[in-house]
């Protein structure tokens, strides 16, 4: 079960004008389920996104980035589950390019304004005649206040669909912010197999979109972690339909573009947290702070090192307060100069270590009872100068073991 995520309230998102979300049963890798999903943008729509840093990366991600370079205005964006399209050469770039032209010549677009996104099982070959099969469906189903049936229709180990909304004042009206997830294994962003996609109505100078998305990544998709693995696939996007009509933000430093990047930031993270909540087999939260480091670099450093170490993990899940793990991680984390004697660890308000050794006032009983928690709070402070970061993970159970093997099946 989801770590204290609640079931999704699809009254609770908002629609976003210039937006209509289609979804479709295409029998893509099982019968009887949604897996295809569908996004039509108005005319002067703007969009950005971030990619996968893995060198593998898959085909659609490929002919996205190909796609917005080109520059000749996204009008849909088009995403399949059940199959990842990765792993697949020359043949899976030319089946990611045919479902853009196919869903183009529906729509009465160029293949060059569709934006392709793939998610599942590697190294097979891409149902393109499914997809094409689903696309009417998808199309006849597009509405506004689509978006809870989106978020069910891309997931795929997922055991919760996963979406934020929120709304703000800018000039006088009202702007949208609602996005969708997915992801809940091989998770461990250099941008994190997790798919995100939102959309506002912001009327935002289209030239900013691409240094909003990135900032939110880093702030959100960026700091979380499952397993330690990097999709093929990861992408996160944003709309900016620009139809709320207030004046344009033409600066992210100004009180609107702040105001604005706040909001999404702070759907981004909802979002991004959400992925770790349903992480594979998880049972509990587990937010890493690791303060006053030299640089928020070094402090990332810390802060993977520890949520990624399946011996941290481990621990956590058995609620074993093997606290000697957190500090083994701190240390070989690659930070050469690193003073032991210097350092604090905190599970919660506790605090377990001081000076290189045990705290003289930790006591086994008060780590424990931390350790029980569905949410924890590991603090390490580093005492090096002035930086600070922060990562959300989850535990590693036997479950994950379970689920990952029986992933093809």
């Amino acid at each position: 079960m989801p770590v204290n995520l609640p079931p999704l309230d699809p009254a609770a998102l908002h629609a976003v004008p210039g937006v209509r979300l289609g979804v479709a049963k295409a029998g893509i890798r099982k019968p009887n389920r949604a897996d295809l999903v569908v996004l039509a943008l108005d005319d002067g729509a703007a969009v950005a996104g971030v990619f996968t840093q893995n060198r593998f990366c898959a085909a659609p991600v490929q002919v996205c980035r190909a796609h917005l370079a080109a520059g000749q205005g996204i009008r849909a964006v088009l995403v399949n589950t059940g199959n990842a399209n990765a792993g697949t050469g020359a043949d899976g770039l030319a089946r990611a390019q045919q479902t853009c032209a196919a869903l183009a010549g529906l729509m009465g677009l160029a293949p060059q304004q569709v934006l392709p996104f793939s998610t599942g099982v590697i190294m097979e070959t891409l149902p393109v005649d499914r997809i094409e099969a689903g696309l009417p469906a998808a199309l006849a189903d597009l509405r506004p206040d689509n978006w809870a049936a989106a978020a069910q229709g891309i997931m795929t180990t997922d055991t919760l669909p996963k979406a934020a909304s929120r709304q703000l004042q800018i000039g006088g009206r009202t702007v949208t912010i609602t996005g969708v997830s997915k992801g809940a294994g091989m998770i461990r962003p250099n941008m994190a197999t997790m798919l995100g996609f939102m959309a506002t109505d912001a009327v935002i100078a289209p030239a900013l979109l691409q240094a909003l998305v990135t900032e939110a990544a880093d702030a959100s998709f960026n700091r979380i972690t499952i397993d330690g693995d990097t999709s093929t696939n990861d992408s996160f996007v944003l709309i900016a339909t620009r139809q709320a009509g207030h004046a344009e933000i033409t600066a992210l430093d100004s009180a609107d573009g702040q105001a604005l990047r706040a909001a999404i930031t702070a759907v981004a993270q909802q979002l991004a947290q959400a992925i770790v909540r349903d992480g594979e087999g998880a049972t509990k939260f587990i937010t890493v702070q690791v303060e006053g480091g030299r640089t928020e670099a070094e402090c990332k450093l810390v802060a993977y090192a520890i949520a990624h170490s399946p011996l941290v993990k481990t621990a956590f899940f058995a609620s074993d307060p093997n606290l000697g793990r957190i500090l083994a991680a701190v240390g070989y984390a690659g930070i050469d100069d690193l003073d032991q004697g210097l350092i604090d660890l905190y599970l919660d308000d506790v605090h377990v270590a001081t000076q290189g050794g045990r705290h003289p006032g930790y006591s086994e009983a008060d780590g424990q009872r931390v350790m029980r928690q569905s949410e924890i709070t590991v603090r390490v402070l580093l005492h090096r100068g002035a930086a600070q970061a922060t990562v959300w993970t989850c535990d590693l159970s036997h479950d994950y073991v379970s689920i990952n093997a029986d992933y093809r099946s």
